[in-house]
């Protein structure tokens, strides 16, 4: 296969770090910003947690991708669109005066246009997802598949330690140096902006051209291919639905992470809010050391001995282990909220031991889609069980600010460990099934 005779290894790590950045950017780095800038728990929370529907909804639109244009045209495409946005995004941050801030009560309407930009973003992303993750199948033989599936995701990571650590980091540094939120937070979206602009331009030049990834349908036969598309796709939902214990297997789907949910919508105001308010005050730098950086980096090593676990164990036995590594160390957030600790290595091991156990814990949860995903169209609807996968941490962090300002924070994460309750309940729904499905291979 030809591939423009450019190495893998000068394309795919700045790929898939490029692919991690908006994401991290629309999701996590949005939350602190926002809540810097002055606006409520419960605002935010909703407003963010609107940002996760392109990925509950892309499965709607992904098979369009490989009749339009070319997955290379798609995947550079929308990263200059989403170049232009996070500098549209930079100057569209309202200039809120020090008083509006510090209320906590921001109203939401100055960042309307703030929050349009981060919708286009993440509708961008997601379709950023679709198209890098197929050029990547297209321009790799399977063999170089394999082989860098690693390496995508150890840059994907390592993007999430660069937004939800390294920028938030730059943010807080600017904020201390200028005594101004609203310009640090500017020039903060503008530094993504540069440096994703910089990948965005080097993808130009340097993503290989494969045969495989040629457009050779007329607008006649793109017409009838959507018309099949369809048809398809209207049979992949019949046969998804269908599927025996479908009911049981979305409950798991919705609420294996229920506890997770809510918990990381609220981690960072948490540890922002000043202590008279229940939270840890800390700095903007010293959240994205302690989340951004250790949670990031523990959460990565969690998930990679979930991995180990669950090929030594199958899922069969590593599902109870798993399910309570999730739920249980949500616990160290009670402890948090009621001694309100001011030493920055407790709260770092505190936050690591949550992600640590939220990494491996998320093991079973994936191999189980993957599992409940075999059949004839296992591709399709395992993209149907991601949408249920994002469903599951949107809809309940778009409330979990308003929760958690009725029951205050010790309230909250108290309601976080009854929430646990769901994950052991689906837990053990949903084991004999998959006892009884790892016998039948």
């Amino acid at each position: 296969m030809k591939t423009g005779g450019i190495n893998p290894w000068a394309w795919v790590p700045t790929l898939y770090f490029a692919e991690g950045i908006p994401y991290v950017l629309v999701n996590t780095v949005s939350v602190i910003m926002f809540k810097k800038m002055g606006m409520s728990n419960g605002d935010v929370a909703m407003f963010t947690g609107l940002l996760y529907l392109p990925w509950v909804v892309k499965p709607l639109w992904s098979p369009f991708v490989d009749i339009v244009r070319t997955k290379r045209w798609w995947t550079v495409s929308m990263q200059i669109l989403m170049t232009a946005a996070m500098f549209a995004a930079a100057l569209a941050l309202p200039r809120l005066s020090a008083g509006t801030i510090a209320s906590g009560a921001a109203p939401v309407s100055p960042f309307a246009a703030t929050l349009a930009v981060f919708w286009i973003t993440a509708f961008a992303s997601a379709t950023h997802d679709i198209a890098a993750d197929g050029f990547y199948m297209l321009a790799l033989t399977r063999e170089r598949q394999s082989f860098f599936v690693g390496i995508r995701s150890t840059f994907y990571r390592l993007a999430t330690i660069f937004g939800q650590g390294g920028l938030v980091f730059i943010a807080g540094l600017l904020e201390t140096s200028l005594d101004d939120i609203p310009l640090a937070w500017t020039l903060t979206l503008v530094i993504c902006a540069v440096i994703f602009g910089l990948l965005s331009l080097y993808h130009t030049f340097f993503l290989p051209r494969p045969d495989a990834d040629r457009q050779h349908l007329s607008s006649g036969e793109r017409s009838e291919r959507a018309k099949d598309i369809l048809r398809e796709s209207g049979r992949t939902f019949r046969t998804f639905f269908s599927k025996k214990n479908i009911l049981l297997a979305i409950a798991f789907m919705l609420l294996y992470r229920l506890p997770e949910a809510f918990l990381i919508k609220m981690l960072n105001p948490f540890l922002l809010d000043p202590a008279d308010a229940g939270g840890l005050a800390l700095s903007t730098e010293q959240v994205g050391l302690v989340y951004g950086t250790v949670g990031v980096a523990a959460l990565t090593v969690g998930g990679i001995l979930g991995g180990m676990a669950a090929a030594r164990w199958g899922l069969g036995k590593a599902m109870w282990p798993m399910a309570l590594s999730l739920a249980v160390p949500c616990s160290v957030f009670v402890y948090l909220s009621m001694a309100q600790p001011e030493s920055l290595w407790i709260i770092s091991a505190c936050v690591a031991l949550d992600q640590f156990g939220y990494g491996f814990g998320f093991t079973a949860y994936m191999l189980y889609l993957i599992m409940f995903s075999e059949g004839e169209f296992k591709t399709s609807h395992y993209s149907l069980c991601t949408a249920f996968m994002a469903m599951s941490m949107m809809v309940p962090g778009m409330f979990a600010g308003y929760l958690q300002e009725w029951l205050g924070y010790v309230g909250f994460f108290w309601m976080v460990m009854v929430c646990c309750m769901a994950t052991v309940a689906v837990t053990a729904s949903v084991k004999s099934t998959v006892r009884w499905a790892e016998s039948e291979k």
